[in-house]
């Protein structure tokens, strides 16, 4: 019996609009893991409230965890299709939310951190 590996939210046909949608959700996914890496949207609220502030933090957290791990399970599926577009998602996504190419509040130098720490592999 030979086993064959595919990450598919389908059937297991070879459906062209199923294989283009997982393709869009693994691209979406590995944008969402970036924009969540580099956000400073928690940096609006308050610091009065630490606990609700912590609770929101580490509910972005989870979101942010879960999908890395999708799109790694999705990445370890062996597909080059599948790889290439994790891959062209987190690049997109660099250069949009971490590398400040579209940042204008950093042209005098000043960069915020992020809310979240670094994913480390």
């Amino acid at each position: 019996m030979e086993g064959h590996m595919t990450f598919s939210l389908g059937d297991g046909s070879e459906n062209l609009y199923i294989n283009i949608v997982d393709l869009a959700i693994v691209f979406m996914m590995s944008l969402l893991v970036e924009w969540m890496s580099h956000t400073t949207y928690l940096s609006n609220f308050s610091d009065e409230h630490n606990v609700r502030l912590g609770l929101i933090q580490t509910g972005f957290y989870i979101v942010r965890m879960v999908a890395a791990y999708i799109v790694m399970l999705a990445v370890m599926s062996f597909d080059a299709r599948i790889l290439s577009v994790a891959v062209a998602g987190y690049t997109l996504g660099f250069l949009l939310f971490g590398s400040g190419v579209f940042d204008h509040e950093n042209e005098l130098g000043y960069h915020k951190a992020s809310d979240l720490p670094p994913l480390s592999c």
